[in-house]
């Protein structure tokens, strides 16, 4: 019995600090081409993207067992357009085919971008670390006490405290003097109020991603494979009253086929973690999804699943730039205001925001290139188009980028769309629809964020970086009218912030769904009707938690990792 008990302790200590021969990043052993793989391989554990939940989970199951992961895109080592704060927005304007950013844009109209690289989407992001709320935690039937430790364990590698200066904090200060109180000051935690939050960058302003979490995997439990891109799950059907998932099909960067397989044992699974474009996809390109839709791309069907893809929504973001008379830091999301009524206040600064300071071409976050195109009709959306846009702006003057953008990002969403595939490759992005302020509560929470902008602007704390000269109404039009998209305005943009919302609406790349928990999977995120099959990110929430998910989605990596390893060990006990 104490035999039982010390070992039951090691295995605790391993599974949350790790063991001692982890690896530092960049120089992992166990990460190499896809080119160099066998044409079969077997393994316990196959994760499909090693992206912000891909890389927290792999780690974790290394510990105790043989994991594959497989990532469509390169390394972010090295790649400074990823590593420096100085140069966000480069990786996303890159269109390149070797980018680590691929663009697509919504039926909606607005372009957006999904991660094309190991790390996910925290190699893009513009770093803001925030965990969701004890409600939401309560809400989705987490286990509190695992949360918290995952989380921490995340935080030890990649979460920091920002140094805030003056801009940051006049924002914060408007901010309560706007009456979004109590100011909370630096927490990670999610509270009503107003805080500064961490980042991902290092006080050198250096990116840790979700690929640093790697440093936690046992070498010999993990292989890493880049530029490996899985084109379809493979089940077995013969003589079983359901699917059972036990291999992938996946190609290398020359187009050469293998197959991995899982290894004999029933508690082997694959695990999809490719994100809430991918995920949906991926389990559709492999059968199992809207029989109908399937058919008609002459896939087999596997599963006849309807909700696969439905529920896809984008948290919409609208903001307000704000010339400013004086020089500014640059700075991303630091200060959050936590509001009670739905919608959460953010702001950057800066001349590299807009582009300027690193290239007049990329214009930063709120680039026509990145993505903030709105409900453009297809034929518009053309290099002409976003060339013509780009040059307006090179026109300005350089005093013209010198100010910050303060805004707002309703909670939820409420308004729901679907994803459809284009095509059956996997490379290409499929169709996906998010219908932006479809319900009239997500547009009221955009007006009354607005409002709070607007407080912000007038208040005696921001007074220093804004123009006594420019109404807000004519800061509004001049938001409106700079090429951040191509949307045909109204009238009555500046007098209107219903209309404002609508016109100006933005992505800030939250969206999430297409696999929720209830629907597609259960709540241990094991796809329903389908065994040895789960899939494990962003694409199974409902909601999504907090003011900015990349926290939770890394510590759900972890979290889920912690509790497939115990739920095993404690099976193979009872056997």
């Amino acid at each position: 019995m104490k035999f039982d008990l010390i070992i039951a302790a090691l295995l605790g200590i391993f599974l949350f600090h790790g063991f001692c021969s982890s690896e530092k990043a960049p120089n992992y052993s166990f990460m190499r081409q896809a080119t160099t793989a066998p044409e079969i391989s077997h393994y316990d554990y196959i994760i499909i993207g090693g992206g912000t939940a891909g890389c927290p989970l792999a780690a974790t199951l290394s510990q105790n067992y043989h994991v594959l992961l497989l990532e469509r895109g390169g390394s972010p080592y090295g790649n400074p357009n990823i590593t420096y704060l100085s140069a966000f927005g480069s990786a996303l304007s890159d269109l390149s085919p070797k980018s680590p950013s691929q663009r697509f844009i919504s039926e909606d109209g607005v372009i957006n971008a999904r991660a094309r690289v190991l790390g996910g989407g925290s190699c893009l992001n513009a770093g803001f670390y925030s965990r969701a709320g004890p409600k939401y935690v309560s809400s989705v039937g987490w286990d509190g006490k695992l949360v918290n430790e995952s989380y921490v364990w995340v935080e030890n590698k990649v979460a920091f405290q920002p140094p805030v200066r003056q801009w940051q904090s006049a924002v914060r200060d408007g901010l309560v003097e706007s009456g979004v109180v109590p100011y909370n000051g630096f927490t990670f935690d999610h509270i009503n109020g107003t805080k500064i939050g961490g980042t991902i960058f290092d006080a050198a302003g250096r990116r840790h991603t979700a690929a640093d979490l790697l440093e936690y995997a046992n070498p010999s439990g993990i292989t890493l494979l880049l530029h490996a891109t899985v084109h379809k799950i493979m089940f077995k059907t013969r003589g079983l009253s359901r699917p059972k998932a036990h291999g992938v099909i996946f190609r290398d960067a020359l187009g050469k086929k293998h197959k991995a397989y899982l290894r004999r044992g029933e508690m082997n699974e694959v695990i999809v973690s490719c994100g809430a474009l991918g995920s949906p996809q991926m389990l559709m390109l492999s059968g199992v999804g809207p029989s109908e839709h399937l058919k008609a791309h002459n896939i087999t069907v596997v599963l006849d699943q309807p909700n696969v893809g439905q529920k896809m929504m984008d948290n919409p973001m609208n903001a307000i730039f704000v010339p400013s008379p004086v020089p500014v830091e640059v700075s991303l999301i630091q200060v959050v205001g936590i509001t009670r009524f739905g919608s959460y206040i953010e702001a950057a600064s800066g001349e590299n925001f807009s582009g300027y300071r690193s290239s007049r071409s990329d214009y930063g976050m709120f680039s026509p290139k990145i993505g903030q195109l709105s409900t453009v009709p297809p034929k518009q959306r053309t290099p002409e188009a976003l060339e013509k846009a780009i040059n307006s702006m090179n026109a300005l003057d350089a005093a013209a980028f010198r100010g910050g953008f303060i805004l707002e990002k309703i909670m939820g969403p409420i308004s729901t769309g679907h994803l459809e595939l284009r095509t059956r490759n996997p490379n290409d992005n499929p169709s996906v629809t998010f219908n932006y302020f479809k319900e009239p509560e997500d547009l009221q929470r955009c007006v009354n964020g607005l409002k709070v902008i607007e407080n912000i602007i007038e208040s005696k704390s921001f007074s220093q970086f804004r123009y006594d000269s420019i109404s807000l109404p004519a800061l509004l039009n001049l938001t409106a009218s700079a090429p951040v998209n191509l949307l045909p305005k109204h009238d009555n943009i500046s007098v209107s912030l219903e209309q404002f919302c609508k016109d100006t609406v933005m992505t800030i790349w939250h969206y999430h769904g297409g696999c929720q928990v209830g629907n597609v999977v259960d709540q241990d995120y094991k796809v329903i009707g389908v065994d040895n099959l789960r899939v494990i990110d962003g694409s199974t929430f409902n909601y999504s938690p907090g003011t900015n998910p990349q926290a939770t989605v890394m510590m759900l990596g972890r979290y889920m990792g912690v509790r497939i390893v115990n739920e095993r060990l404690a099976e193979e006990e009872s056997n």
